[in-house]
């Protein structure tokens, strides 16, 4: 995710040697050098005094022994952090601030299609989350939440969804090979079907269950499948499944706390 952020400020005309990372990982340094010219130091230290904002890109189980060596460099910075689970008062205990803004990616910011949620504590001003939102627009699209605890849910739907179109496509994938496709088609099928009916939803002014009627003719082809989904129970297990992730996210966030 780090890669993405980065990747897409520098898309937006942001100089490299404006950008520095810390990284611990020297073969993920040589790698980051070798695409960006841009500073990448092993720990944290003294360059960072002068950064106005840190983005937080680590694993939740090292943020807290992370933070703690930042703090004493990014006392005046925003802090965002796009690790999942780390809720905003351990944020402010380790790193000494109340300017936090905590974000949901999901994956298909990789190629700057992105969904993310976002979640500001209420000591970061307004010009400080346009900020923020021009920095994460450079992956997709962001949508504010009014309470932390949505980014649980933000994690269920989207930040965990990129997952869920997969599944779908495999699924599609091995039809396509079952009735006499092969993988390769019915790949491109599959794949051109979830963009094309994306699309379609987001430029649809009706809801989807009025778009999923429009196709569906009684007796026909789509009404089959459906038919058959409902009966094997796919719709209930399907939102069995998110509150899965739900209370996952929950329990991610339990565990991270000083």
């Amino acid at each position: 995710m780090a890669s993405a952020i980065i990747g897409g400020l520098i898309r937006q005309g942001l100089p490299a040697d404006r950008i520095e990372v810390v990284e611990p990982d020297a073969a993920q340094r040589d790698k980051l050098r070798a695409t960006w010219p841009m500073q990448v130091h092993e720990h944290a230290g003294p360059a960072l005094h002068s950064a106005t904002m840190v983005v937080w890109a680590v694993k939740p189980q090292t943020f807290g022994q992370a933070a703690l060596a930042c703090a004493p460099h990014t006392a005046a910075a925003l802090h965002l952090s796009v690790a999942a689970g780390i809720r905003c008062d351990s944020m402010a205990q380790w790193l000494g601030t109340e300017r936090i803004v905590r974000a949901m990616p999901n994956t298909p910011a990789l190629v700057g299609a992105g969904m993310t949620g976002l979640y500001a504590r209420p000591a970061v001003s307004p010009l400080e989350r346009e900020l923020v939102s021009a920095i994460m627009a450079t992956t997709g699209q962001v949508l504010w939440l009014p309470h932390e605890s949505d980014l649980d849910a933000v994690t269920a739907l989207s930040g965990s969804g990129p997952a869920y179109v997969f599944y779908f496509l495999e699924a599609m994938r091995q039809a396509g090979q079952e009735m006499g496709l092969d993988a390769d088609t019915a790949t491109q099928l599959a794949i051109g079907t979830f963009v094309g009916a994306s699309r379609l939803a987001a430029d649809a002014s009706e809801p989807p269950e009025v778009l999923r009627e429009r196709v569906t003719s009684k007796g026909g082809t789509t009404h089959a499948a459906l038919c058959a989904m409902n009966d094997a129970g796919m719709a209930k297990a399907f939102v069995q499944a998110m509150h899965a992730a739900h209370r996952r996210a929950q329990a991610l966030g339990d565990e991270f706390v000083p």
